[in-house]
């Protein structure tokens, strides 16, 4: 693990950038072709590490992909010729492609096992293996099944209602893939609706869903088709630069060609709360992705409250969120937020100790954190506990502290922005 020293920069941000292709939608697409019957396409797909294991996975399956840059091109033969792993699948790293996989591995008539690093080993995938035990999976492992390493028999599975215990898109795709695979009909019933790439790439590949609200049903035994797909920029990767921008003096950016999909859009929805000057405008779909540029400009923030509905199109965001809190006028209180607790790491706790580290006043509560502002920041170490996501937020605070800031263990960061400080240089030089 290396680290990197950042120095307060000299100019303001101005210019303009793409971001990488969004992360959960990489994955997504991926899985589709793969399991599709045909050749498919797919370009500005996000090569970090996570995207890729799911790649690999496949592989691993029987599936012949050739990547070139950013495109992928998948030769899918249809779900019956997915062929038996002669070695355990290592997710990495990848949440999205442990429990999406899950789903996809519990209703193949294959022997699969399959593992994760030590930080993914940590979290819990009970979620997913039990509404999949309920279709008649066969998946064992350690602690009941409960985290990584896990078993899957590959048995025959039977549709059935799962009523979710937790707002995950993840948990809701891993049993829509399942269903997909199972005998009859499958029902998820979601606590709230959360981000719907998923049901959206299911319709790009030819399978049919019906969507209600937050009712979603799959008949099962379909067979997707082959499918050409550009990945829309990830607005993840775009709020860092937002809140860039909005908290650094004198700059203007614009972010071209993002997913502005609305289970996405509370980055912009909240910076916008907080008195951003912020203009998100859809120039395009990509199937029903709704793609777009964003502008950005500096703003006086003021603080909010971040609760309740806004959480679950925001849970990726709210490190980079945090540390606009500390530069907002007045008091930030983030709640409802417990599911940072069981990322890749302890968000809660890793945002409140990096931003305490730089000098800001912030507050740790069991499901969020209390953030008082504005307060100056003074530069020092971000330990990123290689959570991708904090060592950005380090990164982007340095733009404004008064002392050079270090990011250690900077490697984190290639899970889902490769390029990252590339783009950081280009809009301060």
């Amino acid at each position: 693990m290396s680290a990197i020293e950042l120095r307060p920069p000299q100019n303001n941000l101005r210019g303009s950038l793409t971001v990488p292709g969004d992360k959960s939608i990489s994955h997504r697409a991926v899985i589709f072709a793969s399991l599709g019957q045909g050749v498919s396409q797919i370009t500005n797909f996000l090569t970090g590490e996570d995207c890729m294991r799911t790649v690999e996975a496949f592989r691993q399956l029987g599936v012949q992909i050739e990547q070139s840059g950013n495109e992928l091109t998948v030769y899918g033969k249809g779900i019956p010729h997915l062929k038996e792993a002669e070695l355990p699948i290592n997710f990495g790293n990848s949440g999205t492609t442990a429990r999406l996989m899950s789903g996809v591995l519990a209703g193949l008539p294959l022997f699969t096992s399959a593992y994760g690093d030590p930080s993914l080993s940590k979290r819990p995938m009970d979620r997913v293996v039990h509404p999949l035990r309920e279709m008649g999976a066969s998946i064992s492992g350690r602690k009941n099944a409960s985290v990584l390493p896990l078993a899957f028999e590959g048995t025959k599975l039977k549709g059935t209602t799962h009523h979710l215990q937790v707002r995950s898109a993840q948990v809701k795709s891993a049993l829509l893939l399942a269903g997909m695979l199972a005998e009859g009909e499958t029902t998820v019933v979601e606590l709230g609706v959360t981000r719907n790439h998923t049901e959206m790439l299911m319709s790009q590949f030819g399978i049919n869903i019906d969507v209600e609200g937050s009712k979603i049903t799959i008949q099962g035994g379909q067979q997707p088709t082959a499918s050409n797909f550009r990945v829309p920029g990830d607005i993840s990767s775009a709020a860092f630069f937002i809140v860039a921008a909005a908290i650094s003096s004198n700059s203007s950016i614009t972010i071209k060609d993002v997913g502005l999909n609305s289970t996405r859009d509370g980055i912009i929805q909240v910076m916008e709360h907080m008195g951003a000057s912020v203009d998100a405008n859809i120039h395009s779909y990509v199937g029903d992705e709704p793609v777009g540029d964003i502008q950005i400009k500096s703003s006086a923030l003021k603080g909010v409250r971040i609760e309740g509905e806004m959480i679950p199109n925001l849970i990726d965001e709210i490190p980079i969120v945090a540390l606009a809190a500390t530069q907002a006028e007045g008091t930030t209180i983030i709640k409802d937020a417990r599911e940072l607790r069981f990322k890749e790491t302890d968000r809660i706790a890793a945002v409140v100790n990096n931003l305490r580290a730089l000098g800001a006043h912030v507050e740790p509560q069991e499901d969020g954190m209390i953030i008082h502002g504005p307060t100056p920041l003074k530069g020092g170490k971000v330990d990123s506990f290689g959570d991708h996501r904090i060592g950005m937020m380090g990164a982007i605070a340095s733009l404004v502290c008064d002392a050079p800031v270090t990011i250690e263990d900077k490697e984190c960061i290639n899970i889902s922005y490769p390029t990252f400080f590339d783009h950081l240089n280009q809009l301060t030089n």
